[in-house]
């Protein structure tokens, strides 16, 4: 194998050639960029070139002092969802209740009879003035609106809008699956920080934002895998602790807000330069009719309607209307009271019948799941539980650099003598797998 080139590009290309034939294999070793320099008889500072496009794009992977080496492509990311018409009883999905969510014909009946065209504004008035009203209560400081389409769409191009390809991210461990998921395709590195019943652990964060990330994604309440939530007191100190690194990007993903059981506390601090809070509707009208809004600072607004303007990529205006009308319509509040005693009732039900039955497992949870924790891995525990009917979601996938895992049980879809059964499967399996 040998390198050739006499500009940057030149070498980028040759060395992207050789990636793509095979010659240059995952993990393989590119020379120094003095040795390579040498090699071509070319200055230095065209190689160093050459290797951070390489970088940026995604190919190689940049060790510091022990060199550039060639990057492994991702692996399949695991998703939500189950596949349909399983055999198995499934508590693995992450979904809300399909019974839960407004009928289609009550939503279809506040789209507009004329069809939005190129040119009309981005937001429908309705549904910012539904918007403003939703968010404006848990901020403090100025903000603009934008939309997108789901929270994790959200996630995805607000990153986009201010990192490239090797930034770090700080974010929770366990981790949400499309978190990881946005963070691998977007060539993003993963910073996890640990967390505990009150979400992330301080000292945890501290470490990571003292290291240079430069972005952080935070789940205020219902955090998905676990249901955890902030704690006034650690909402507190997180503020305090971002109040030292105001260039450090804060996204807050409130995707359970309108049926949460818990407080919002907010967590960005006014010194923040660049920051959101994210809040989706695919909980209580459905992943079908998803829509994210969007309050941030003016520059993040200004890089989002950028990237959302109304030429190329808005959000629905169907959408728009069905969400809007479902907001202000005077028995929303009443449906979604209704949604969240019954996620409420049932996350209670199942977390009493697994202490009843000795399995460890917290009291404080919010959303759509129960978390189980686990000294070791899941992957036993997920198959034993198979063979008993139930399909389980591991929590090995959402780790990322802790040693513990879990199980993550979504409550939303069984009733009362679903729980005790799952409750007892699931003792007797763990009484097994302990011994």
């Amino acid at each position: 194998m040998k390198i050739i080139g006499k500009t940057a590009g030149e070498i980028f290309d040759q060395i992207r050639a050789l990636i793509h034939s095979g010659e240059l294999a995952a993990g393989d070793l590119l020379p120094s960029v003095r040795e390579l320099a040498g090699e071509l008889d070319v200055n230095r500072n065209t190689v160093a070139l050459a290797y951070k496009r390489l970088t940026d794009a995604g190919f190689a992977q940049s060790r510091g002092r022990n060199g550039t080496v060639i990057r492994a492509s991702n692996g399949p990311v695991e998703v939500e969802g189950s596949a349909p018409h399983a055999v198995l009883h499934d508590v693995a999905s992450g979904n809300p209740a399909a019974s839960a969510l407004p009928a289609l014909s009550e939503l279809a009946r506040h789209i507009r009879s004329t069809p939005a065209l190129y040119g009309e504004p981005p937001i429908r008035p309705d549904l910012a003035a539904a918007a403003h009203q939703w968010l404006a209560p848990d901020l403090t400081v100025p903000f603009e609106l934008n939309l997108a389409h789901g929270a994790v769409d959200a996630v995805e191009r607000l990153l986009s809008s201010y990192l490239i390809a090797g930034d770090r991210v700080a974010v929770e461990d366990p981790c949400f699956l499309s978190s990881i998921s946005t963070l691998h395709h977007s060539r993003l590195v993963a910073a996890p920080v640990v967390m505990d019943e009150q979400g992330m652990l301080v000292d945890a964060l501290a470490a990571q934002l003292a290291s240079g990330v430069q972005a952080v994604i935070v789940t205020p309440r219902a955090h998905n895998p676990t249901g955890f939530g902030f704690s006034a007191s650690r909402a507190q100190q997180i503020r305090t602790l971002l109040s030292h690194y105001p260039e450090v990007l804060v996204l807050v993903d409130d995707h359970f807000s309108l049926l949460s059981t818990q407080d919002y506390h907010h967590i960005v601090p006014e010194s923040s330069r660049n920051w959101a809070l994210i809040r989706s509707t695919s909980k209580f009208l459905g992943p079908d009719l998803r829509l994210a809004v969007i309050a941030s600072d003016s520059e993040t607004a200004l890089r989002l309607r950028q990237r959302l303007n109304a030429g190329t990529n808005w959000v629905s205006h169907i959408l728009q209307d069905m969400a809007a009308g479902f907001l202000i319509a005077e028995q929303a509040q009443t449906q979604l009271q209704a949604t969240r005693q019954r996620y409420c009732e049932q996350r209670e039900a199942m977390t009493q019948a697994l202490i009843q039955q000795g399995v460890s497992v917290s009291e404080h949870h919010d959303g759509l799941n129960i978390w189980v924790p686990l000294a070791n891995g899941s992957s036993d525990v997920v198959l034993k539980m198979a063979q008993r009917g139930w399909l389980v979601r591991g929590g090995d996938a959402f780790t990322l650099g802790s040693s513990s895992s879990g199980l993550r049980i979504t409550v939303a879809e069984l009733d009362h003598q679903d729980i005790s059964h799952f409750a007892h499967a699931l003792a007797s399996v763990l009484a097994t797998h302990r011994g």
